[in-house]
């Protein structure tokens, strides 16, 4: 064990080493260009930071996007194929088809659903309340529990046996409806996995939109009850419209995610009729027993289109529901 982190140490003092023997050639070599000395520290100072996006970034990319069109496993050299990984991806058979059907769904019922409840949860945590330091973490806690053991809580709540059955069993009786196994029962597994994913209502989002929240002036709100508005009014005419930015951004983000989504499609096994998540399917191909790198890397692709049309659509309809104020609208 000691001769390992010996090694190891001696290891990353070589890479320190040659990262810092690079920056120095850089350095002297722009000021030998005729740089200034000030220009030249700095190129030399982020050089570590430029070679970190080539190694790990840039040609992880370049090498996926080749990869796509190559039958590759990993260990044997990757062998041309063409576009024949996006064709068995597209062909109408692929569990491609289904665990896309499954991904989008759950994005565009999870994502606003989710929003709305964060909105509504903000709300409620700007409000100037004795003690309203403790109900803003009490709400934030469940954001910092690990997203395995929310998983497995769920899994328990959602069971057929579960809390949440045991408490909906009136309902069920009364309506003449058999307890459902929401994970196992591909008529239920699309809204069990929506339900578990509400559980993030309290986290990040609801926190950037608390902070959009307090950045509201509070004249505005003074202006709308001189009108004789209420509530509805300064929620319709002050709140959305403000907000509107930070929601915005939550979107954004939210969709990405959405598309990304991958521990419950790992921790949970989902019914093959239900299909999985994207995400899932491209570590499921790459590795699976048959290490299918290069159709895993063709669907990774096929994902970033998705995300980018996706993203695409918000920003440009943004325009008619995003307010930015000192912006005339035109």
């Amino acid at each position: 064990m000691v001769q390992w982190y010996a090694r190891t140490l001696i290891d990353y003092l070589i890479a320190a080493g040659g990262i810092l023997l690079v920056m120095v050639l850089v350095y002297y070599g722009l000021t030998r260009l005729g740089l200034r000395r000030e220009a030249a520290t700095g190129y030399a100072l982020i050089m570590p930071w430029l070679l970190g996006l080539v190694i790990w970034t840039a040609y992880p990319i370049g090498a996926s996007l080749y990869y796509s069109f190559t039958d590759f496993n990993g260990l044997q050299p990757p062998h041309w194929v063409g576009l024949s990984n996006y064709q068995r991806l597209l062909a109408p058979n692929s569990y491609f088809w289904p665990s896309l059907r499954m991904t989008l769904l759950y994005g565009a019922l999870s994502l606003p659903i989710g929003l709305a409840l964060s909105l509504a949860v903000a709300m409620l945590l700007a409000r100037d309340v004795r003690g309203i330091g403790f109900w803003r973490t009490m709400f934030y806690i469940p954001a910092v529990i690990p997203t395995v053991a929310t998983i497995i809580l769920w899994i328990w709540l959602l069971s057929t046996d579960g809390l949440v059955n045991q408490v909906l069993s009136p309902f069920y009786r009364l309506v003449g409806m058999q307890r459902p196994s929401w994970f196992t029962d591909p008529r239920y597994a699309l809204p069990g996995l929506i339900i578990m994913s509400l559980w993030g209502v309290f986290g990040a989002n609801t926190v950037i939109l608390l902070a959009g929240l307090k950045n509201i002036p509070h004249h505005l709100y003074e202006a709308v009850e001189i009108d004789g508005g209420g509530a509805w009014a300064k929620f319709r005419y002050v709140t959305l419209p403000m907000v509107s930015p930070t929601l915005f951004y939550t979107l954004v983000l939210g969709v990405i995610a959405a598309v990304k989504t991958f521990e419950p499609g790992v921790f949970i096994r989902l019914p093959r009729a239900t299909g999985t998540f994207l995400q899932v399917l491209v570590y499921q191909y790459a590795f699976g027993t048959r290490a299918l790198m290069g159709l895993a890397s063709a669907l990774s692709w096929i994902m970033l289109i998705i995300i980018a049309l996706l993203t695409l659509l918000v920003f440009r309809t943004s325009a008619l529901w995003v307010y930015y104020e000192g912006e005339r609208r035109r």
